[in-house]
């Protein structure tokens, strides 16, 4: 019947809990399940079986049954090219050559769907676990974005004399983060992270250019490393805000403020690199609003103020 939810009794032991007792990945490696296809972060569907304590073919079966929650941007099959890459960038992957027909992926949307439509003794436990290592990638692909852009300027001619480099090469290319991006309505928790993430990866300095202002900022700011610079400019503070500035400069290192009236638009400078932040760093996540890398460095910002 369609919309039908997977129900396990509670006997003695179930197929589904035999095959949690056996393959149940732990929370700490789910991490190592996530891939890049298409330039999207995907789960297999053997693995999420596995961590469901479900077969891949009930698991799959269900989908169908449901699949109208299920578009392409949620769930697809892998072609054979891209089976067979997957296969050549993961080792624990090998056994998939052997299946004679080609697994389907979930993306971190399609993931969240199955909690609607799969319903074990664990579901609820794995959701939040798979959700908090997707989060987790996330967090560690930005903050580590300065070291993979170093690697980037590595000839490929140097890579390819090891295999390993050349692989662990392939995969961080493939998982850089976007130079620009949107997080829509309600994404007020990945936007604040993705802004934190930012912040913490600075060594030198932080600009902020922002006409909006309030204590939310200066708390954000202060998540920047030990001896980093902070500077905001601003359209005129108020009353309250020279209060909240007095308040944070008198407890944390001072963040100094400086009145500019020619910017319409939001910038976050990172030592060299600047970002297009479509809002107010006070008002993160509460409507959509994108970001993007620009071209042009801090220092030929500040020249032209």
């Amino acid at each position: 019947m369609e919309g039908e939810i997977i129900k396990v009794q509670q006997k003695s032991k179930t197929k589904e809990e035999k095959y949690t007792e056996q393959s149940l990945v732990a929370s700490t490696k789910i991490e190592n399940l996530i891939f890049n296809v298409r330039g999207i972060q995907v789960m297999l569907d053997r693995d999420l079986a596995q961590l469901y304590g479900v077969s891949t073919g009930r698991l799959n079966e269900q989908v169908k049954r449901n699949i109208e929650r299920f578009p392409l941007s949620f769930r697809f099959q892998l072609s054979e090219i891209e089976r067979d890459e997957v296969i050549a960038n993961c080792d624990n992957l090998k056994t998939l050559k052997f299946n004679p027909s080609l697994p389907y992926v979930f993306t971190e949307q399609g993931i969240a769907q199955l909690s609607s439509v799969l319903h074990t003794p664990t579901a609820i436990e794995v959701s939040i676990k798979i959700m908090n290592a997707f989060v987790n990638m996330r967090r560690f692909l930005i903050a580590n974005a300065a070291v993979f852009q170093r690697l980037e300027l590595l000839e490929q001619h140097q890579l390819t004399t090891d295999k390993k480099i050349d692989e662990i090469f392939n995969r961080i290319e493939n998982h850089l983060p976007s130079s620009q991006g949107i997080f829509f309505d309600g994404q007020v928790f990945d936007a604040y992270s993705f802004i934190s993430d930012l912040i913490r990866t600075a060594t030198n300095k932080i600009i902020l250019i922002d006409n909006y202002i309030d204590e939310s900022v200066l708390t954000l700011l202060d998540k920047r490393g030990s001896g980093v610079m902070a500077e905001i400019y601003t359209h005129s503070p108020n009353a309250q805000l020279q209060l909240d500035i007095q308040r944070h400069d008198s407890q944390y290192t001072p963040i100094p403020i400086h009145v500019f009236t020619h910017s319409h638009d939001r910038f976050l400078c990172i030592d060299d690199t600047v970002y297009h932040i479509g809002a107010s760093l006070k008002d993160l996540g509460k409507k959509w609003f994108a970001f993007s890398r620009m071209e042009i460095n801090t220092e030929s910002l500040l020249e032209k103020m």
